[in-house]
């Protein structure tokens, strides 16, 4: 039309069909795409073009509803923004697939350059039946800089040593993408692809974390990082990750692809390409209308949405090379997600494991159902699952042996719950007596505590600890253990460190040479050590040998189909020693007492309780053996017999 001004958008020159989502640098500048399918105009601000929002800055859309374009100058940490045009608003966004953003909140997102300098410590993620899993809370499990700022991703990283000495072989890390409150377990994020601001060290607070990292590289004989490697959250996430490795640990992200945010903000991907909200949620283009944990529901009907969430997971596997992941509330997305949660999940991990196969991929799901760990056919294709019954039934028989009295304890039901029904291998499942949910502050109480709510530091507590612990690192299933579980921490815990500082973990303890916290970790240090040494104990084959509800003993065996290497370990809640206690033996012969736990009574115990580390197995049939022994069995004690 005569008159009429033509508008000349953003270059499309490097873009293409597969040009990836999000800010991604090219040469002489950056390709820019973003989803945004009812859009009347997108266009992208920042650094590069002082946030003249101009023809230049415009994007140009597809017919799938995606705008892109290349813009040139823009160059690593330049900042920037979308400006999203709708019919119910305009106004900023940020990019859902942002790498990160610049504090404060609400922040700008920042171009990054991907590239980090790994080292090759020649690393490998362990097969599923060797992982053990330490779970964390990034801002308390270490916080040497309260009150200013709570613990950091280098924080993690200072304690590796001590955490690689323990003898996990994992670190699952409470969500870590970046959420709008201060304080939080990680569960309300909105920002998927963008590590948390407030686990990162500033700039300016750098120079002693990058020479105490560096004494790690050190003391390992790998290169040292630069300081402007350590620069912002991404690359201190990615210093993590790669630092575990160094130290011989797998690292797990814990993802939330059920629900986002809680607390979304105007800049948030929350109706994102802006539309009027007399439409309803379904309008948020995300979201469905189904609430969660005071977020809303993914939209899995949209193959967008789904690949979002997919290309978030293959993100962290490619560029922060993550061991795998732990999914928070699948069953939210089965049930709140149906009709297309589940097919979700079936394209999530078969995606993944072509990727990866090595990477373990861990379902939190509600009730406990096999099939989330079955095939994609039929199953959902996770690798292994959260299961509840074996840490109900421990919490069950230490709550009731700390009455004072010698009722019965249901070993039986602790028994009946070690091998939880219609899983067709041992490392399907993930067990443990604590987690962050069950121990937060308000809930249950931790381990010491609930085997003696009065006095948690008694021997009945401490006795009782290592049973409970025990019995998860001994019992089939993958074990986990949830932070300071391993030097007896008997408070609950909270994220917020401010208000709770009081229940943060008592690492001074440590420090300080508290004598039982040193014992229970020396406990759990040595008892890892014989899990490794033991094939048995991680092996598939599993019997339970005796039960007695009135003596308070459980015993069950373990070894390797097809190989032996037979274990026996016997469990016993009674208050006093019992002395001639007779227990089928899977062979004759003698039988190596090869653990003790109540020689870690103010070790070395000089009154420890036991069979003098050796049992003769003779020809006396019992509990379905041609053999048995009889058996010291300490009071509150967990022994172990190999040949």
């Amino acid at each position: 039309m005569a008159g009429s001004k033509v508008r000349m958008p953003a270059s499309l020159a490097h873009i293409h069909s597969d040009t990836p989502m999000g800010a991604n640098l090219v040469a002489g500048g950056a390709t820019f795409r973003v989803w945004a399918p009812k859009a009347k105009a997108v266009y992208v601000v920042g650094d590069f073009n002082h946030r003249v929002r101009n023809d230049a800055a415009l994007l140009t859309r597809d017919q799938q509803g995606h705008w892109r374009g290349f813009l040139p100058g823009v160059k690593d940490r330049h900042r920037y923004m979308f400006y999203v045009v709708g019919e119910g608003s305009e106004g900023l966004k940020r990019d859902p697939y942002a790498r990160e953003l610049e504090a404060p909140f609400p922040a700008e997102c920042m171009v990054r350059r991907t590239d980090f300098p790994w080292h090759d410590c020649g690393y490998g993620t362990p097969p599923f039946h060797e992982f053990v899993l330490y779970q964390l809370h990034v801002g308390t499990f270490f916080t040497p800089n309260l009150p200013r700022k709570g613990g950091t991703f280098l924080d993690v990283a200072r304690k590796l040593p001590y955490l690689a000495d323990l003898g996990v072989t994992a670190l699952q890390l409470m969500p870590i993408q970046e959420f709008q409150t201060r304080f939080s377990l990680g569960y309300n994020g909105t920002d998927y692809f963008s590590p948390e601001m407030d686990f990162a060290v500033a700039d300016a607070d750098l120079p002693p974390y990058v020479e105490e990292v560096n004494r790690l590289l050190d003391a390992k004989r790998l290169p040292r990082y630069r300081a402007q490697d350590l620069r912002g959250e991404m690359n201190q996430l990615k210093a993590l990750v790669d630092l575990g490795h160094c130290h011989g640990l797998a690292v797990l992200f814990d993802v939330v692809y059920n629900h986002a945010g809680g607390d979304f903000g105007d800049q948030s991907l929350y109706f994102f390409d802006r539309q009027p909200g007399s439409g309803g949620q379904r309008n948020s283009l995300y979201f469905t209308d189904r609430g969660h944990a005071g977020g809303l529901v993914f939209d899995f009907a949209k193959p967008e949405v789904r690949d979002f969430l997919i290309q978030n997971a293959k993100c962290f596997l490619s560029e922060y090379r993550v061991d795998g992941f732990r999914y928070d509330q699948v069953s939210v997305i089965d049930h709140d997600g149906a009709p297309d949660g589940w097919r979700f999940c079936q394209d999530l991990t078969s995606t993944l494991h072509a990727q990866r196969p090595e990477t373990v991929h861990l379902a939190e799901y509600w009730g406990v159902n096999p099939l989330v760990v079955a095939p994609p056919l039929i199953g959902a294709g996770f690798d292994t699952t959260l299961t509840d019954g074996l840490r109900i039934a421990i919490r069950d028989v230490i709550g009731n042996a700390s009455a004072p009295d010698e009722r019965p304890l249901d070993m039986t039901g602790l028994a009946r719950s070690l091998w939880p029904e219609g899983f067709q291998q041992q490392w399907r499942f993930v067990q443990g007596p604590e987690n962050h949910d069950i121990v937060y502050n308000g809930r249950e109480a931790r381990i010491a505590r609930l085997g003696d709510p009065d006095h948690p530091r008694s021997w009945f507590a401490r006795s009782r600890a290592r049973v409970a612990t025990g019995l998860s690192l001994t019992a089939p299933g993958i074990p986990m253990l949830f932070m300071g579980q391993e030097f007896l921490e008997d408070k609950q815990w909270s994220d917020d460190f401010v208000a709770h500082g009081n229940l943060l973990l008592y690492w001074a303890g440590l420090d300080q040479g508290d004598k039982q916290m040193l014992d229970h970790l020396r406990f759990i240090r040595e008892l890892l050590a014989v899990r490794r040494r033991c094939p048995g104990l991680r092996g598939e084959g599993f019997r339970v040998v005796h039960v007695h509800d009135q003596n308070r003993v459980l015993a069950f065996h373990r070894w390797v189909e097809g190989e032996g290497l037979d274990v026996l370990v016997v469990l016993h809640l009674a208050n006093a020693t019992r002395v001639g206690y007779r227990i089928g033996f899977p062979g004759g012969g003698d039988w190596r007492e090869i653990f003790n736990s109540d020689a870690y009574e103010n070790w070395l115990n000089a009154g420890t309780a036991g069979n003098s580390g050796r049992v003769t197995a003779l020809p006396h049939p019992l509990h379905g053996f041609d053999y048995s022994a009889n058996l010291v069995l300490p009071a509150n004690s967990m022994l172990i017999f190999s040949r």
